[in-house]
């Protein structure tokens, strides 16, 4: 058949391969494209409207889905009677499917390295857990999890991060989503709880659905606006305090006196410590965890191995104040660790043998390389973008002079194959500064796709 004149907006809040689907359906309907027509190739299509084969390739698939245009082993898509099929007529929402954006560099936060993960020690460990002496692992475990995972848990965080805390202490869970939950349902109903702004999302999502009402408290340059937690009505604080997300602050010495003098102020306080990228800092020695600092048993530490070994893992946990245990115990006396014990077994393993340390001090120096060389070739660029952020953490944040809004600068950045966030997207209230402030993680880039990735944001940005 000869190539439609479709009219795809391309400004339009609509995705374009809805747009397509609505009018080849509509065609096939009214009968401009005829029944057993051939419809042109999905790279033929894609180039004559000047859009991405995969946005023509959703579309398809939709109409295929639907019953409108069958797909024959290698000659095409054929149009197909719709006559009977009277719902066809009827204004109706379709289907939302969500369009896979192909990033060609990635700036996420969320990223690690993968390339430098030690497989052929995780392959053998794996061999040997699963070992047919070890049969007991198919049965259910310790509420809390494997004494061997909490052990040397225990023993890593007093080393590393100066916490004091027992194996009894911790509870092993399938990430801060599944942790959360359960600590809410431990503090009393009424207690109010208290986030920092901007902020990670999922924490004020996780209050919300289980009907706690929450906060946001605003941050200053060295942490959490502490006068501003004091004047609310907050009764539990949820901070970053090593590394804030997003921000990359790091809470002051003087803050975090601060902080667990407003925690023992009053009997149902408490402070929850989301130590999430902690084993990351180049500037100095690890700052030791709020934790280590508590005397009077509130602050409920939180952390994961998501940055330290994977994010698929699905391990984190949290170590409860001793006046909280036997609370949590009885609660739940009856539950199972949501995470199968051989991956608690293996992890307890790499850590007991050495491994884990030895990652770590592997994985520091080359995420140190790393922002070496984004600061490098970022400073290309000043005194237009300035950093912060990085002493610490797989992510920084960018200060931009420019009369471009962050939605505007995250929109460009995207059309050319660039994944950035904006700050105030983490922010509740939406509100933006003087200037558009930009996160960039690196932790899943070489260092040659860092510095490539920041030349080509700039170019897009039209920033020399």
């Amino acid at each position: 058949m000869d190539m439609l004149m479709f009219q795809l907006q391309k400004q339009s809040q609509t995705p374009l391969y809805k747009q397509l689907y609505r009018e080849i359906k509509g065609a096939i309907i009214d009968g401009t494209i005829g029944v057993d027509t051939k419809l042109p190739s999905k790279r033929k299509l894609a180039d004559y409207l000047q859009i991405s084969q995969t946005t023509v390739e959703l579309a398809y698939s939709q109409l295929v889905a639907e019953g409108f245009i069958e797909s024959r082993p290698r000659k095409g898509f054929y149009a197909q009677p719709v006559e009977e099929l009277a719902y066809l007529d009827i204004p109706h929402d379709e289907p939302v499917i969500n369009e896979t954006i192909t990033y060609k560099i990635d700036f996420n936060s969320a990223s690690i390295d993968t390339r430098s993960f030690p497989f052929l020690t995780w392959r053998k460990l794996t061999r040997d857990i699963l070992d047919d002496s070890n049969h007991h692992l198919l049965l259910s475990g310790h509420p809390q999890g494997d004494d061997a995972l909490r052990q040397e848990i225990a023993r890593y965080l007093y080393q590393s991060r100066g916490v004091v805390c027992d194996a009894d202490q911790i509870v092993i869970g399938s990430g801060t989503e599944q942790l959360l939950p359960l600590l809410i349902r431990l503090l009393d109903k009424k207690l109010v709880y208290g986030y920092e702004n901007p902020g990670y999302a999922l924490t004020h999502s996780i209050f919300s659905h289980h009907d706690r009402q929450s906060i946001p408290i605003e941050l200053e340059q060295d942490g959490i606006h502490v006068s501003q937690l004091e004047a609310s009505n907050v009764d539990v604080a949820y901070v970053t305090p090593s590394h804030q997300f997003p921000s990359g602050s790091v809470l002051s010495a003087t803050k975090r006196a601060q902080l667990l003098n407003w925690a023992v102020a009053k009997p149902n306080r408490y402070i929850i410590e989301d130590d999430y990228d902690s084993e990351f800092r180049y500037t100095s020695r690890p700052i030791p965890a709020l934790q280590s600092m508590d005397l009077s048993d509130r602050v409920i530490y939180i952390s994961t191995f998501s940055k330290s070994l994977m994010p698929s893992l699905r391990l984190a946990y949290m170590v409860l104040p001793k006046r909280l245990l036997r609370a949590y115990q009885q609660t739940f006396l009856h539950y199972s660790s949501s995470v199968p014990r051989h991956d608690q077994q293996l992890v307890a393993k790499f850590m007991k043998d050495g491994h884990f340390a030895r990652h770590l001090n592997r994985m520091r120096k080359l995420y140190q390389k790393k922002i070496k060389q984004l600061s490098w070739s970022l400073a290309l660029f000043s005194p237009v973008v300035t950093v912060s952020g990085e002493q610490a953490g797989m992510h920084i944040v960018l200060t931009i002079q420019t009369s471009l809004s962050e939605e505007e600068l995250v929109q460009r950045a995207k059309g050319a194959g660039i994944r950035v966030t904006g700050l105030h997207s983490y922010d509740v209230h939406k509100k933006s500064g003087a200037y558009p402030k930009i996160v960039l993680g690196f932790g899943g880039l070489s260092e040659e796709e860092i510095h490539s990735g920041v030349i080509e944001l700039m170019a897009c940005w039209e920033i020399q």
